[in-house]
């Protein structure tokens, strides 16, 4: 590794319209900054992000990194030339990056990496360059760049644009980034002008062709979501190639970070979330599984997975919500909450049963032991231990712990008023109603 990188993410974003910083608008589940971190980890040990607007907030997110921090003066240097003014770096080449392309691969980077050339510059071809500077390319070489509002008719035919990725030389850019100037309208020192300083010293610019896909950037939340649906065909394909059947693919929703091993099976509408790690399991149509591991287990249709839950041959069926809970061959087949509970194997759960967690100050743990079998409509109001072997009739509330074996009878004693029906309504009434 003998490449610095510097990630320019000191922008204010107004065209997404939002409080949060442009750079941590999330691509599934991913801030767009953590994306091209990961990403630049994998070519460099010296990593530099140029923070201004909200960065206490950006710094917070990342502390656990081994991130060089800058916080622009933005106030005397504005604009993406200013940003880069003082930085150190560690190496000779330093490749500079925008914090809003969250597409971008390793692989794309390394094609500008060890090249003799003072410059490379990433070239995008585009159909429609409309509203992008044209890069004029001369013997392979980088001439200058020309704005689109400044271009004339035969620039404007010209397709080759500005990726906004560069690659200097360390004395290149230490020399050009103190010439550059704010003459412009928005009194704001531009990267770009050190292309027309460098071309005009003949200095060798090298442009590089990247995808385009790759090196999309993001300025609204229109953007955000076409990146999102470009990383999502990346993922599904990756898990897809690894030996997960997936059907409709193109409804599930998978993010970064979701761990998923051969032979699992995800029905269309599924929902994958956070670091849930997926083993041997199918997970069928519309249900969510957050920040939980599922292994050989059946999981849904429309089941809820709820973040810390651990489930493990069992059969968790429709309308099911589990949270924070360890489930060990479990049948749960529809319309149950289990919430901060532990429950062993082959113990099962009739339609209907809560746990009833919280008193509205604190959350309680509760625990199910094995062969137990729960009736429909149960309450367990947490916390109680319920041993093995016990039966819980239907329509019972259990407040207190159980002996293994026994039966758990709560109900109110079923009382019958003969006749009250035709008492309450009265005689005539009641043939009107039956009329």
């Amino acid at each position: 590794m003998n490449t610095s990188v510097v990630i320019l993410a000191a922008g204010f974003g107004t065209r997404m319209k939002s409080s949060i910083p442009k750079v941590l608008h999330k691509v599934c589940g991913k801030s767009m900054l953590w994306h091209i971190i990961n990403e630049s980890k994998l070519i460099s040990d010296d990593i530099s992000v140029i923070v201004f607007n909200q960065y206490e907030l950006i710094m917070s997110e990342f502390k656990d990194d081994n991130i060089n921090f800058i916080i622009q003066n933005h106030k005397k240097y504005p604009g993406t030339g200013g940003a880069l003014r003082g930085v150190k770096y560690k190496y000779n080449e330093i490749m500079v990056l925008n914090g809003d392309m969250p597409l971008i691969k390793h692989d794309d980077l390394r094609e500008f990496i060890g090249k003799p050339s003072d410059i490379c510059m990433g070239i995008l071809r585009l159909d429609n360059p409309s509203g992008y500077g044209r890069v004029i390319i001369n013997d392979n070489k980088v001439k200058g760049i020309i704005e689109d509002k400044d271009a004339d008719t035969k620039t404007l035919a010209i397709k080759t644009v500005n990726s906004g990725v560069y690659l200097f030389k360390k004395d290149i850019l230490d020399r050009y980034i103190l010439q550059i100037s704010n003459n412009n309208k928005q009194n704001e020192y531009y990267l770009t002008d050190i292309i027309k300083l460098a071309s005009d010293d003949n200095k060798n610019i090298e442009p590089v062709y990247v995808k385009s896909s790759n090196f999309l950037g993001v300025n609204s939340k229109l953007d955000l979501s076409l990146v999102e649906d470009i990383m999502l065909v990346d993922i599904r394909k990756h898990h897809m190639q690894n030996g997960v059947t997936m059907r409709m693919p193109n409804t599930i929703y998978i993010e970064k970070s979701v761990s998923i091993k051969a032979g699992t099976v995800i029905e269309n509408g599924v929902t994958l979330l956070g670091d849930s790690k997926i083993e041997d399991s199918i997970i069928k149509t519309n249900s969510t599984v957050e920040d939980s591991t599922i292994i050989s287990s059946s999981i849904g249709p429309m089941a809820r997975i709820r973040p810390n839950s651990t489930i493990t041959n069992s059969h968790i069926g429709n309308f099911v919500e589990v949270k924070n809970s360890i489930l060990d061959g479990v049948k749960s087949g529809h319309l149950t909450y289990l919430g901060d509970i532990n429950i062993k194997k082959d113990t099962n759960i009739g339609a209907g049963t809560i746990i009833c967690n919280y008193d509205g100050k604190k959350k309680y743990k509760s625990t199910i032991g094995e062969r137990v079998f729960v009736g429909s409509n149960t309450t367990l109001i947490s916390p109680v231990a319920i041993e093995d072997e016990t039966m819980i009739a239907a329509g019972s509330v259990v407040n207190q712990d159980t002996n293994r074996g026994e039966l758990i009878v709560c109900r109110a004693k079923l009382k019958v008023v003969k006749d009250f029906y035709y008492k309450f309504f009265g005689k005539k009434q009641c043939q009107h109603l039956l009329i």
